[in-house]
């Protein structure tokens, strides 16, 4: 079955709208997609050229992620610059949250008993949108000098995002009058697989996964993946998940990173303990993470 493409323009091939722009931004995540989407442009696979990439760091991405970037940012790999931008340290405003801090919430998993019942929710997400895009869309204000003018009311800026065709429903248009979002990967019919064997065939390292390390969307794989690979990490995500439990501000009940909700050192990650579990990077606003 052909997988639905979302119902609104894609401006990869309209002639019109690309007169019109100014910057072309490429949003990095660092991840498999974005990294492919960058080195197809750099090979002239996919163009027009961008001016430039951009990778938000959140503060607490794994190492891998971490050398990955440093090696898209050294010479001779991309023909355009990286910027780095930031918003602060994920895991320390996590931290300082626990205490009754303001927060950007992340959608961790709620644990609540009412009339003898369990119940487990999941908070709304806020961090996308504070770590990831405005830090992003502030940088691309500043790089066509809009910092302090107007915006336009047609689009002046083309912003590449790295959501594949298997992904497609988390490509979302850009809400700003002034910059329209691309998906070249769809445009090219380009799967994740199809992203690895371009890699593959060009003898690039397979980039690390995109997330930060205290993700809750991680898959049980994925937590597995950290606690044997990255101890490190681990022990950072098990403080964190346990100093979130209470004290979170406007939140009820006990708060858990993993989607069992029981205390991440705690819950079962073993690949028995995979079957049938939900997918929720659908769920991530705007392609902004993973990819």
């Amino acid at each position: 079955m052909a997988t639905p493409i979302p119902d609104f323009p894609i401006p990869g091939s309209d002639p019109q709208l690309h007169s019109s722009i100014r910057l072309r931004v490429l949003s990095l995540g660092a991840g498999v997609q974005s990294s492919t989407l960058a080195l197809m442009a750099a090979h002239g696979e996919i163009g027009p050229m961008p001016d430039c990439a951009i990778f938000s760091d959140t503060g607490w991405e794994p190492a891998a992620v971490y050398q990955h970037l440093a090696w898209l940012r050294s010479g001779n790999v991309l023909p355009f610059p990286v910027h780095v931008v930031s918003a602060g340290d994920i895991r320390a405003d996590l931290l300082r949250a626990s205490s009754g801090a303001r927060w950007a919430s992340i959608p961790a998993f709620t644990r609540t008993v009412k009339r003898g019942r369990v119940e487990v929710g999941m908070i709304r997400r806020q961090c996308t949108k504070d770590y990831k895009i405005v830090p992003i869309r502030r940088k691309v204000r500043e790089l066509v000098g809009l910092t302090r003018r107007k915006s336009p009311d047609a689009p002046i800026v083309e912003q590449w995002i790295g959501i594949s065709l298997d992904e497609v429903v988390r490509m979302k248009p850009s809400f700003e009058r002034w910059m329209v979002n691309r998906w070249p990967l769809v445009e090219k019919a380009m799967t994740r697989r199809d992203c690895i064997a371009w890699l593959e065939r060009h003898d690039y390292t397979i980039p690390p996964k995109s997330a930060c390390v205290c993700c809750p969307f991680h898959s049980d794989d994925r937590w597995r993946a950290i606690r044997d690979r990255d101890p490190e990490s681990w022990a950072e995500a098990v403080e964190v998940d346990h100093a979130m439990r209470t004290g979170l501000r406007g939140i009820r009940g006990q708060v858990f990173l993993h989607r069992s909700a029981v205390p991440l050192d705690e819950a079962d990650l073993s690949t028995l303990a995979d079957h049938g579990q939900l997918d929720l990077w659908d769920n991530e606003c705007e392609g902004m993470c993973g990819v």
